[in-house]
């Protein structure tokens, strides 16, 4: 009996075609306008105002290597709410949610990409696509920082009077 297979959210990151798994997911939203302060550069382009809540935004090209700077979004990117993470990814585009059958799915060794972000390849097609892994795209340290900057971020926001 074949298996049902994984769900992966279809995403643009700079041409390159990438997947993360729908169990990651929290939401997709159109790019909004982003808070940056001046601590934010590089792949962390700002914070996204959630209900009072600063979620810092992650440009995944830039985070992956594939543009050398945060570039300025283009019409279609979109940004990808992660779930339990408590952070979101700018990408070029999130394209499709599909279901990816099991026999499609093939491992990548951990020590084959940086931080073992990449946890595996999916066949799809003729095209092949980088399914990675969430919890491996920053490293301890990035995390500890974008952290650190979350919790000043909220700090200023709770400072501001409420508005009237």
């Amino acid at each position: 009996m074949p298996s049902s297979g994984s769900a992966y959210l279809l995403l643009d990151v700079a041409g390159t075609p990438c997947a993360l798994p729908r169990a990651a997911v929290a939401e997709v939203l159109p790019l909004p306008d982003l808070h940056c302060p001046p601590a934010a550069g590089g792949w962390l382009v700002g914070f996204l105002n959630l209900g009072g809540r600063p979620v810092p935004v992650i440009d995944l090209a830039a985070l992956l290597g594939l543009r050398s700077d945060a570039a300025e979004p283009g019409r279609y990117a979109h940004l990808v709410l992660t779930r339990g993470e408590g952070l979101a990814y700018r990408v070029d585009r999130a394209a499709d949610l599909v279901t990816v059958p099991a026999d499609a799915i093939r491992p990548v060794v951990e020590s084959g990409t940086f931080n073992g972000c990449v946890a595996a390849e999916l066949v799809l097609g003729e095209r092949l696509i980088h399914a990675l892994a969430p919890e491996r795209l920053m490293t301890v340290e990035e995390r500890t920082r974008v952290a650190a900057l979350s919790r000043t971020a909220a700090d200023r926001l709770a400072a501001l009077p409420e508005p009237v």
